[in-house]
């Protein structure tokens, strides 16, 4: 039986992936969210339908974006993504979501940062 940890793991990147690439947030939401959601992107309205009418509005602006899960952390009640995100113009993004779950292993509120892959760098890491 996995641990808690793993299962708010597998439970994020399942939503991420269902929101995001799969253009599916109400889907998202219905499964993984839990009575309340609260959302810290200033582009996004708190709560659930705030939520799904942003993802629903991002996905006719731009059809195929994705998102790759790059790294997951879990720790407690939080899980943290690293993401490349590839958006349609050749946007690409590095970003980190933080995500806090319930004791029910449903999320409940979300935080992101985002930055825009530059074109040079001052060393050879790479974002990722």
């Amino acid at each position: 039986m996995p641990s808690r940890q793993d299962q708010n793991r597998a439970n994020v990147i399942a939503f991420y992936e269902m929101m995001f690439n799969d253009c599916e947030p109400e889907q998202a939401i219905a499964q993984f969210a839990g009575a309340h959601y609260i959302q810290h992107n200033p582009h996004v309205e708190d709560g659930k339908q705030g939520f799904i009418d942003y993802f629903n509005r991002m996905a006719k602006e731009y059809p195929g974006k994705s998102v790759k899960i790059v790294r997951s952390v879990a720790e407690g009640d939080f899980v943290v993504l690293h993401c490349h995100q590839v958006w349609p113009g050749g946007l690409e993004y590095a970003g980190i979501d933080i995500f806090r779950l319930d004791n029910d292993g449903k999320i409940v509120e979300h935080w992101d940062v985002l930055q825009t892959l530059p074109t040079t760098s001052a060393n050879e890491n790479g974002m990722f």
